[in-house]
């Protein structure tokens, strides 16, 4: 029983030691931190641009650069959003955001934004110069939603920008390749919007308590929700028949697939105001599956 004592006060002790409480503190900030980076749609959009880049032919070094350039630039998009928001999202009891929670300090935050945009700046660069440049664009559109353009009638814009820079950053290239087609780049624009449309839907009555009006706010929830489905039917439809040449079995059952998602996540949406940004994704999925099946046609 002694021995047992003892062995239950010395692992309390080290519990309550200053290295473990150090330990545990620097675990929930890294924890709070990636959380922070939004880091599902940040991984997402960086292994599909990766492919994406791939199935055009990029060799090993190419998908490598494209992977970390597009990664540390959504890192960059994500960090500065949590530690803009910080003070509008403690007002209204966001606790799902980290900063919020306590988890991460808003600093630490800013400090992780800057250094991932640091690091995305010469690797964007290293792809190609023009690539990368278009690559900064995106990003810096990104930058500029989360600094106001969030809560302007032009809150969509950077959403476009970014979406469509992604392609045309992938085809342009270290060899200095063509621009991609232009219903490549419309479509992902408009995957852009929609997704702006689906990613503020749920947050709209919060974010009209803090001040935010942008262009959802503007329509409000119901005009959204509607409104959802064209951009992203509208972006499947580009991909599916605007290639020159047959379309093959593979648009037509793309654009159904995308049809029936959209308008299913509007009309489930009025219930559950989750469903569309569900449908955006899925949408999106069909979108990218279409734009790797094309493959070569980007470049």
């Amino acid at each position: 029983m002694d021995v047992e004592v003892r062995v239950k006060a010395g692992e309390e002790a080290v519990r309550r030691s200053p290295r473990s409480a150090r330990v545990r503190r620097l675990l929930r900030s890294a924890g709070g931190l990636l959380k922070a980076c939004h880091p599902v749609p940040a991984v997402a959009v960086a292994v599909l641009t990766t492919a994406l880049a791939a199935a055009c032919g990029q060799d090993a070094a190419g998908c490598l650069l494209v992977a970390a350039a597009v990664l540390t630039g959504q890192l960059s998009v994500g960090w500065s959003n949590d530690a803009v928001d910080a003070a509008r999202d403690t007002a209204v009891g966001r606790r799902t955001k980290p900063v919020v929670a306590g988890s991460v300090g808003v600093t630490a935050v800013r400090g992780a934004a800057l250094t991932a945009l640091a690091l995305c700046v010469p690797l964007s660069l290293a792809y190609g110069p023009l690539a990368g440049t278009v690559h900064l664009v995106g990003v810096a559109a990104a930058w500029a939603y989360n600094f106001g353009l969030k809560a302007t009638v032009l809150s969509w814009l950077p959403y476009a920008v970014g979406f469509a820079a992604l392609p045309a950053f992938v085809s342009l290239g270290p060899q200095g390749r063509p621009w991609p087609p232009w219903w490549i780049v419309v479509s992902a624009a408009l995957l852009g919007v929609g997704a702006h449309l689906a990613n503020v839907l749920p947050d709209i009555g919060d974010d009209l308590a803090t001040g935010v009006r942008g262009w959802p706010q503007r329509l409000g929830p119901v005009r959204g929700r509607l409104l959802l489905p064209l951009p992203l039917v509208t972006a499947t439809a580009l991909l599916a028949f605007a290639r020159p040449g047959p379309a093959g079995t593979a648009g037509p059952a793309a654009l159904s697939v995308a049809l029936v998602v959209a308008a299913g996540g509007t009309l489930l949406g009025r219930r559950r105001p989750r469903l569309p940004f569900l449908a955006a994704i899925l949408v999106a999925a069909v979108d990218a599956a279409l734009l790797l099946r094309q493959g070569a046609a980007v470049t």
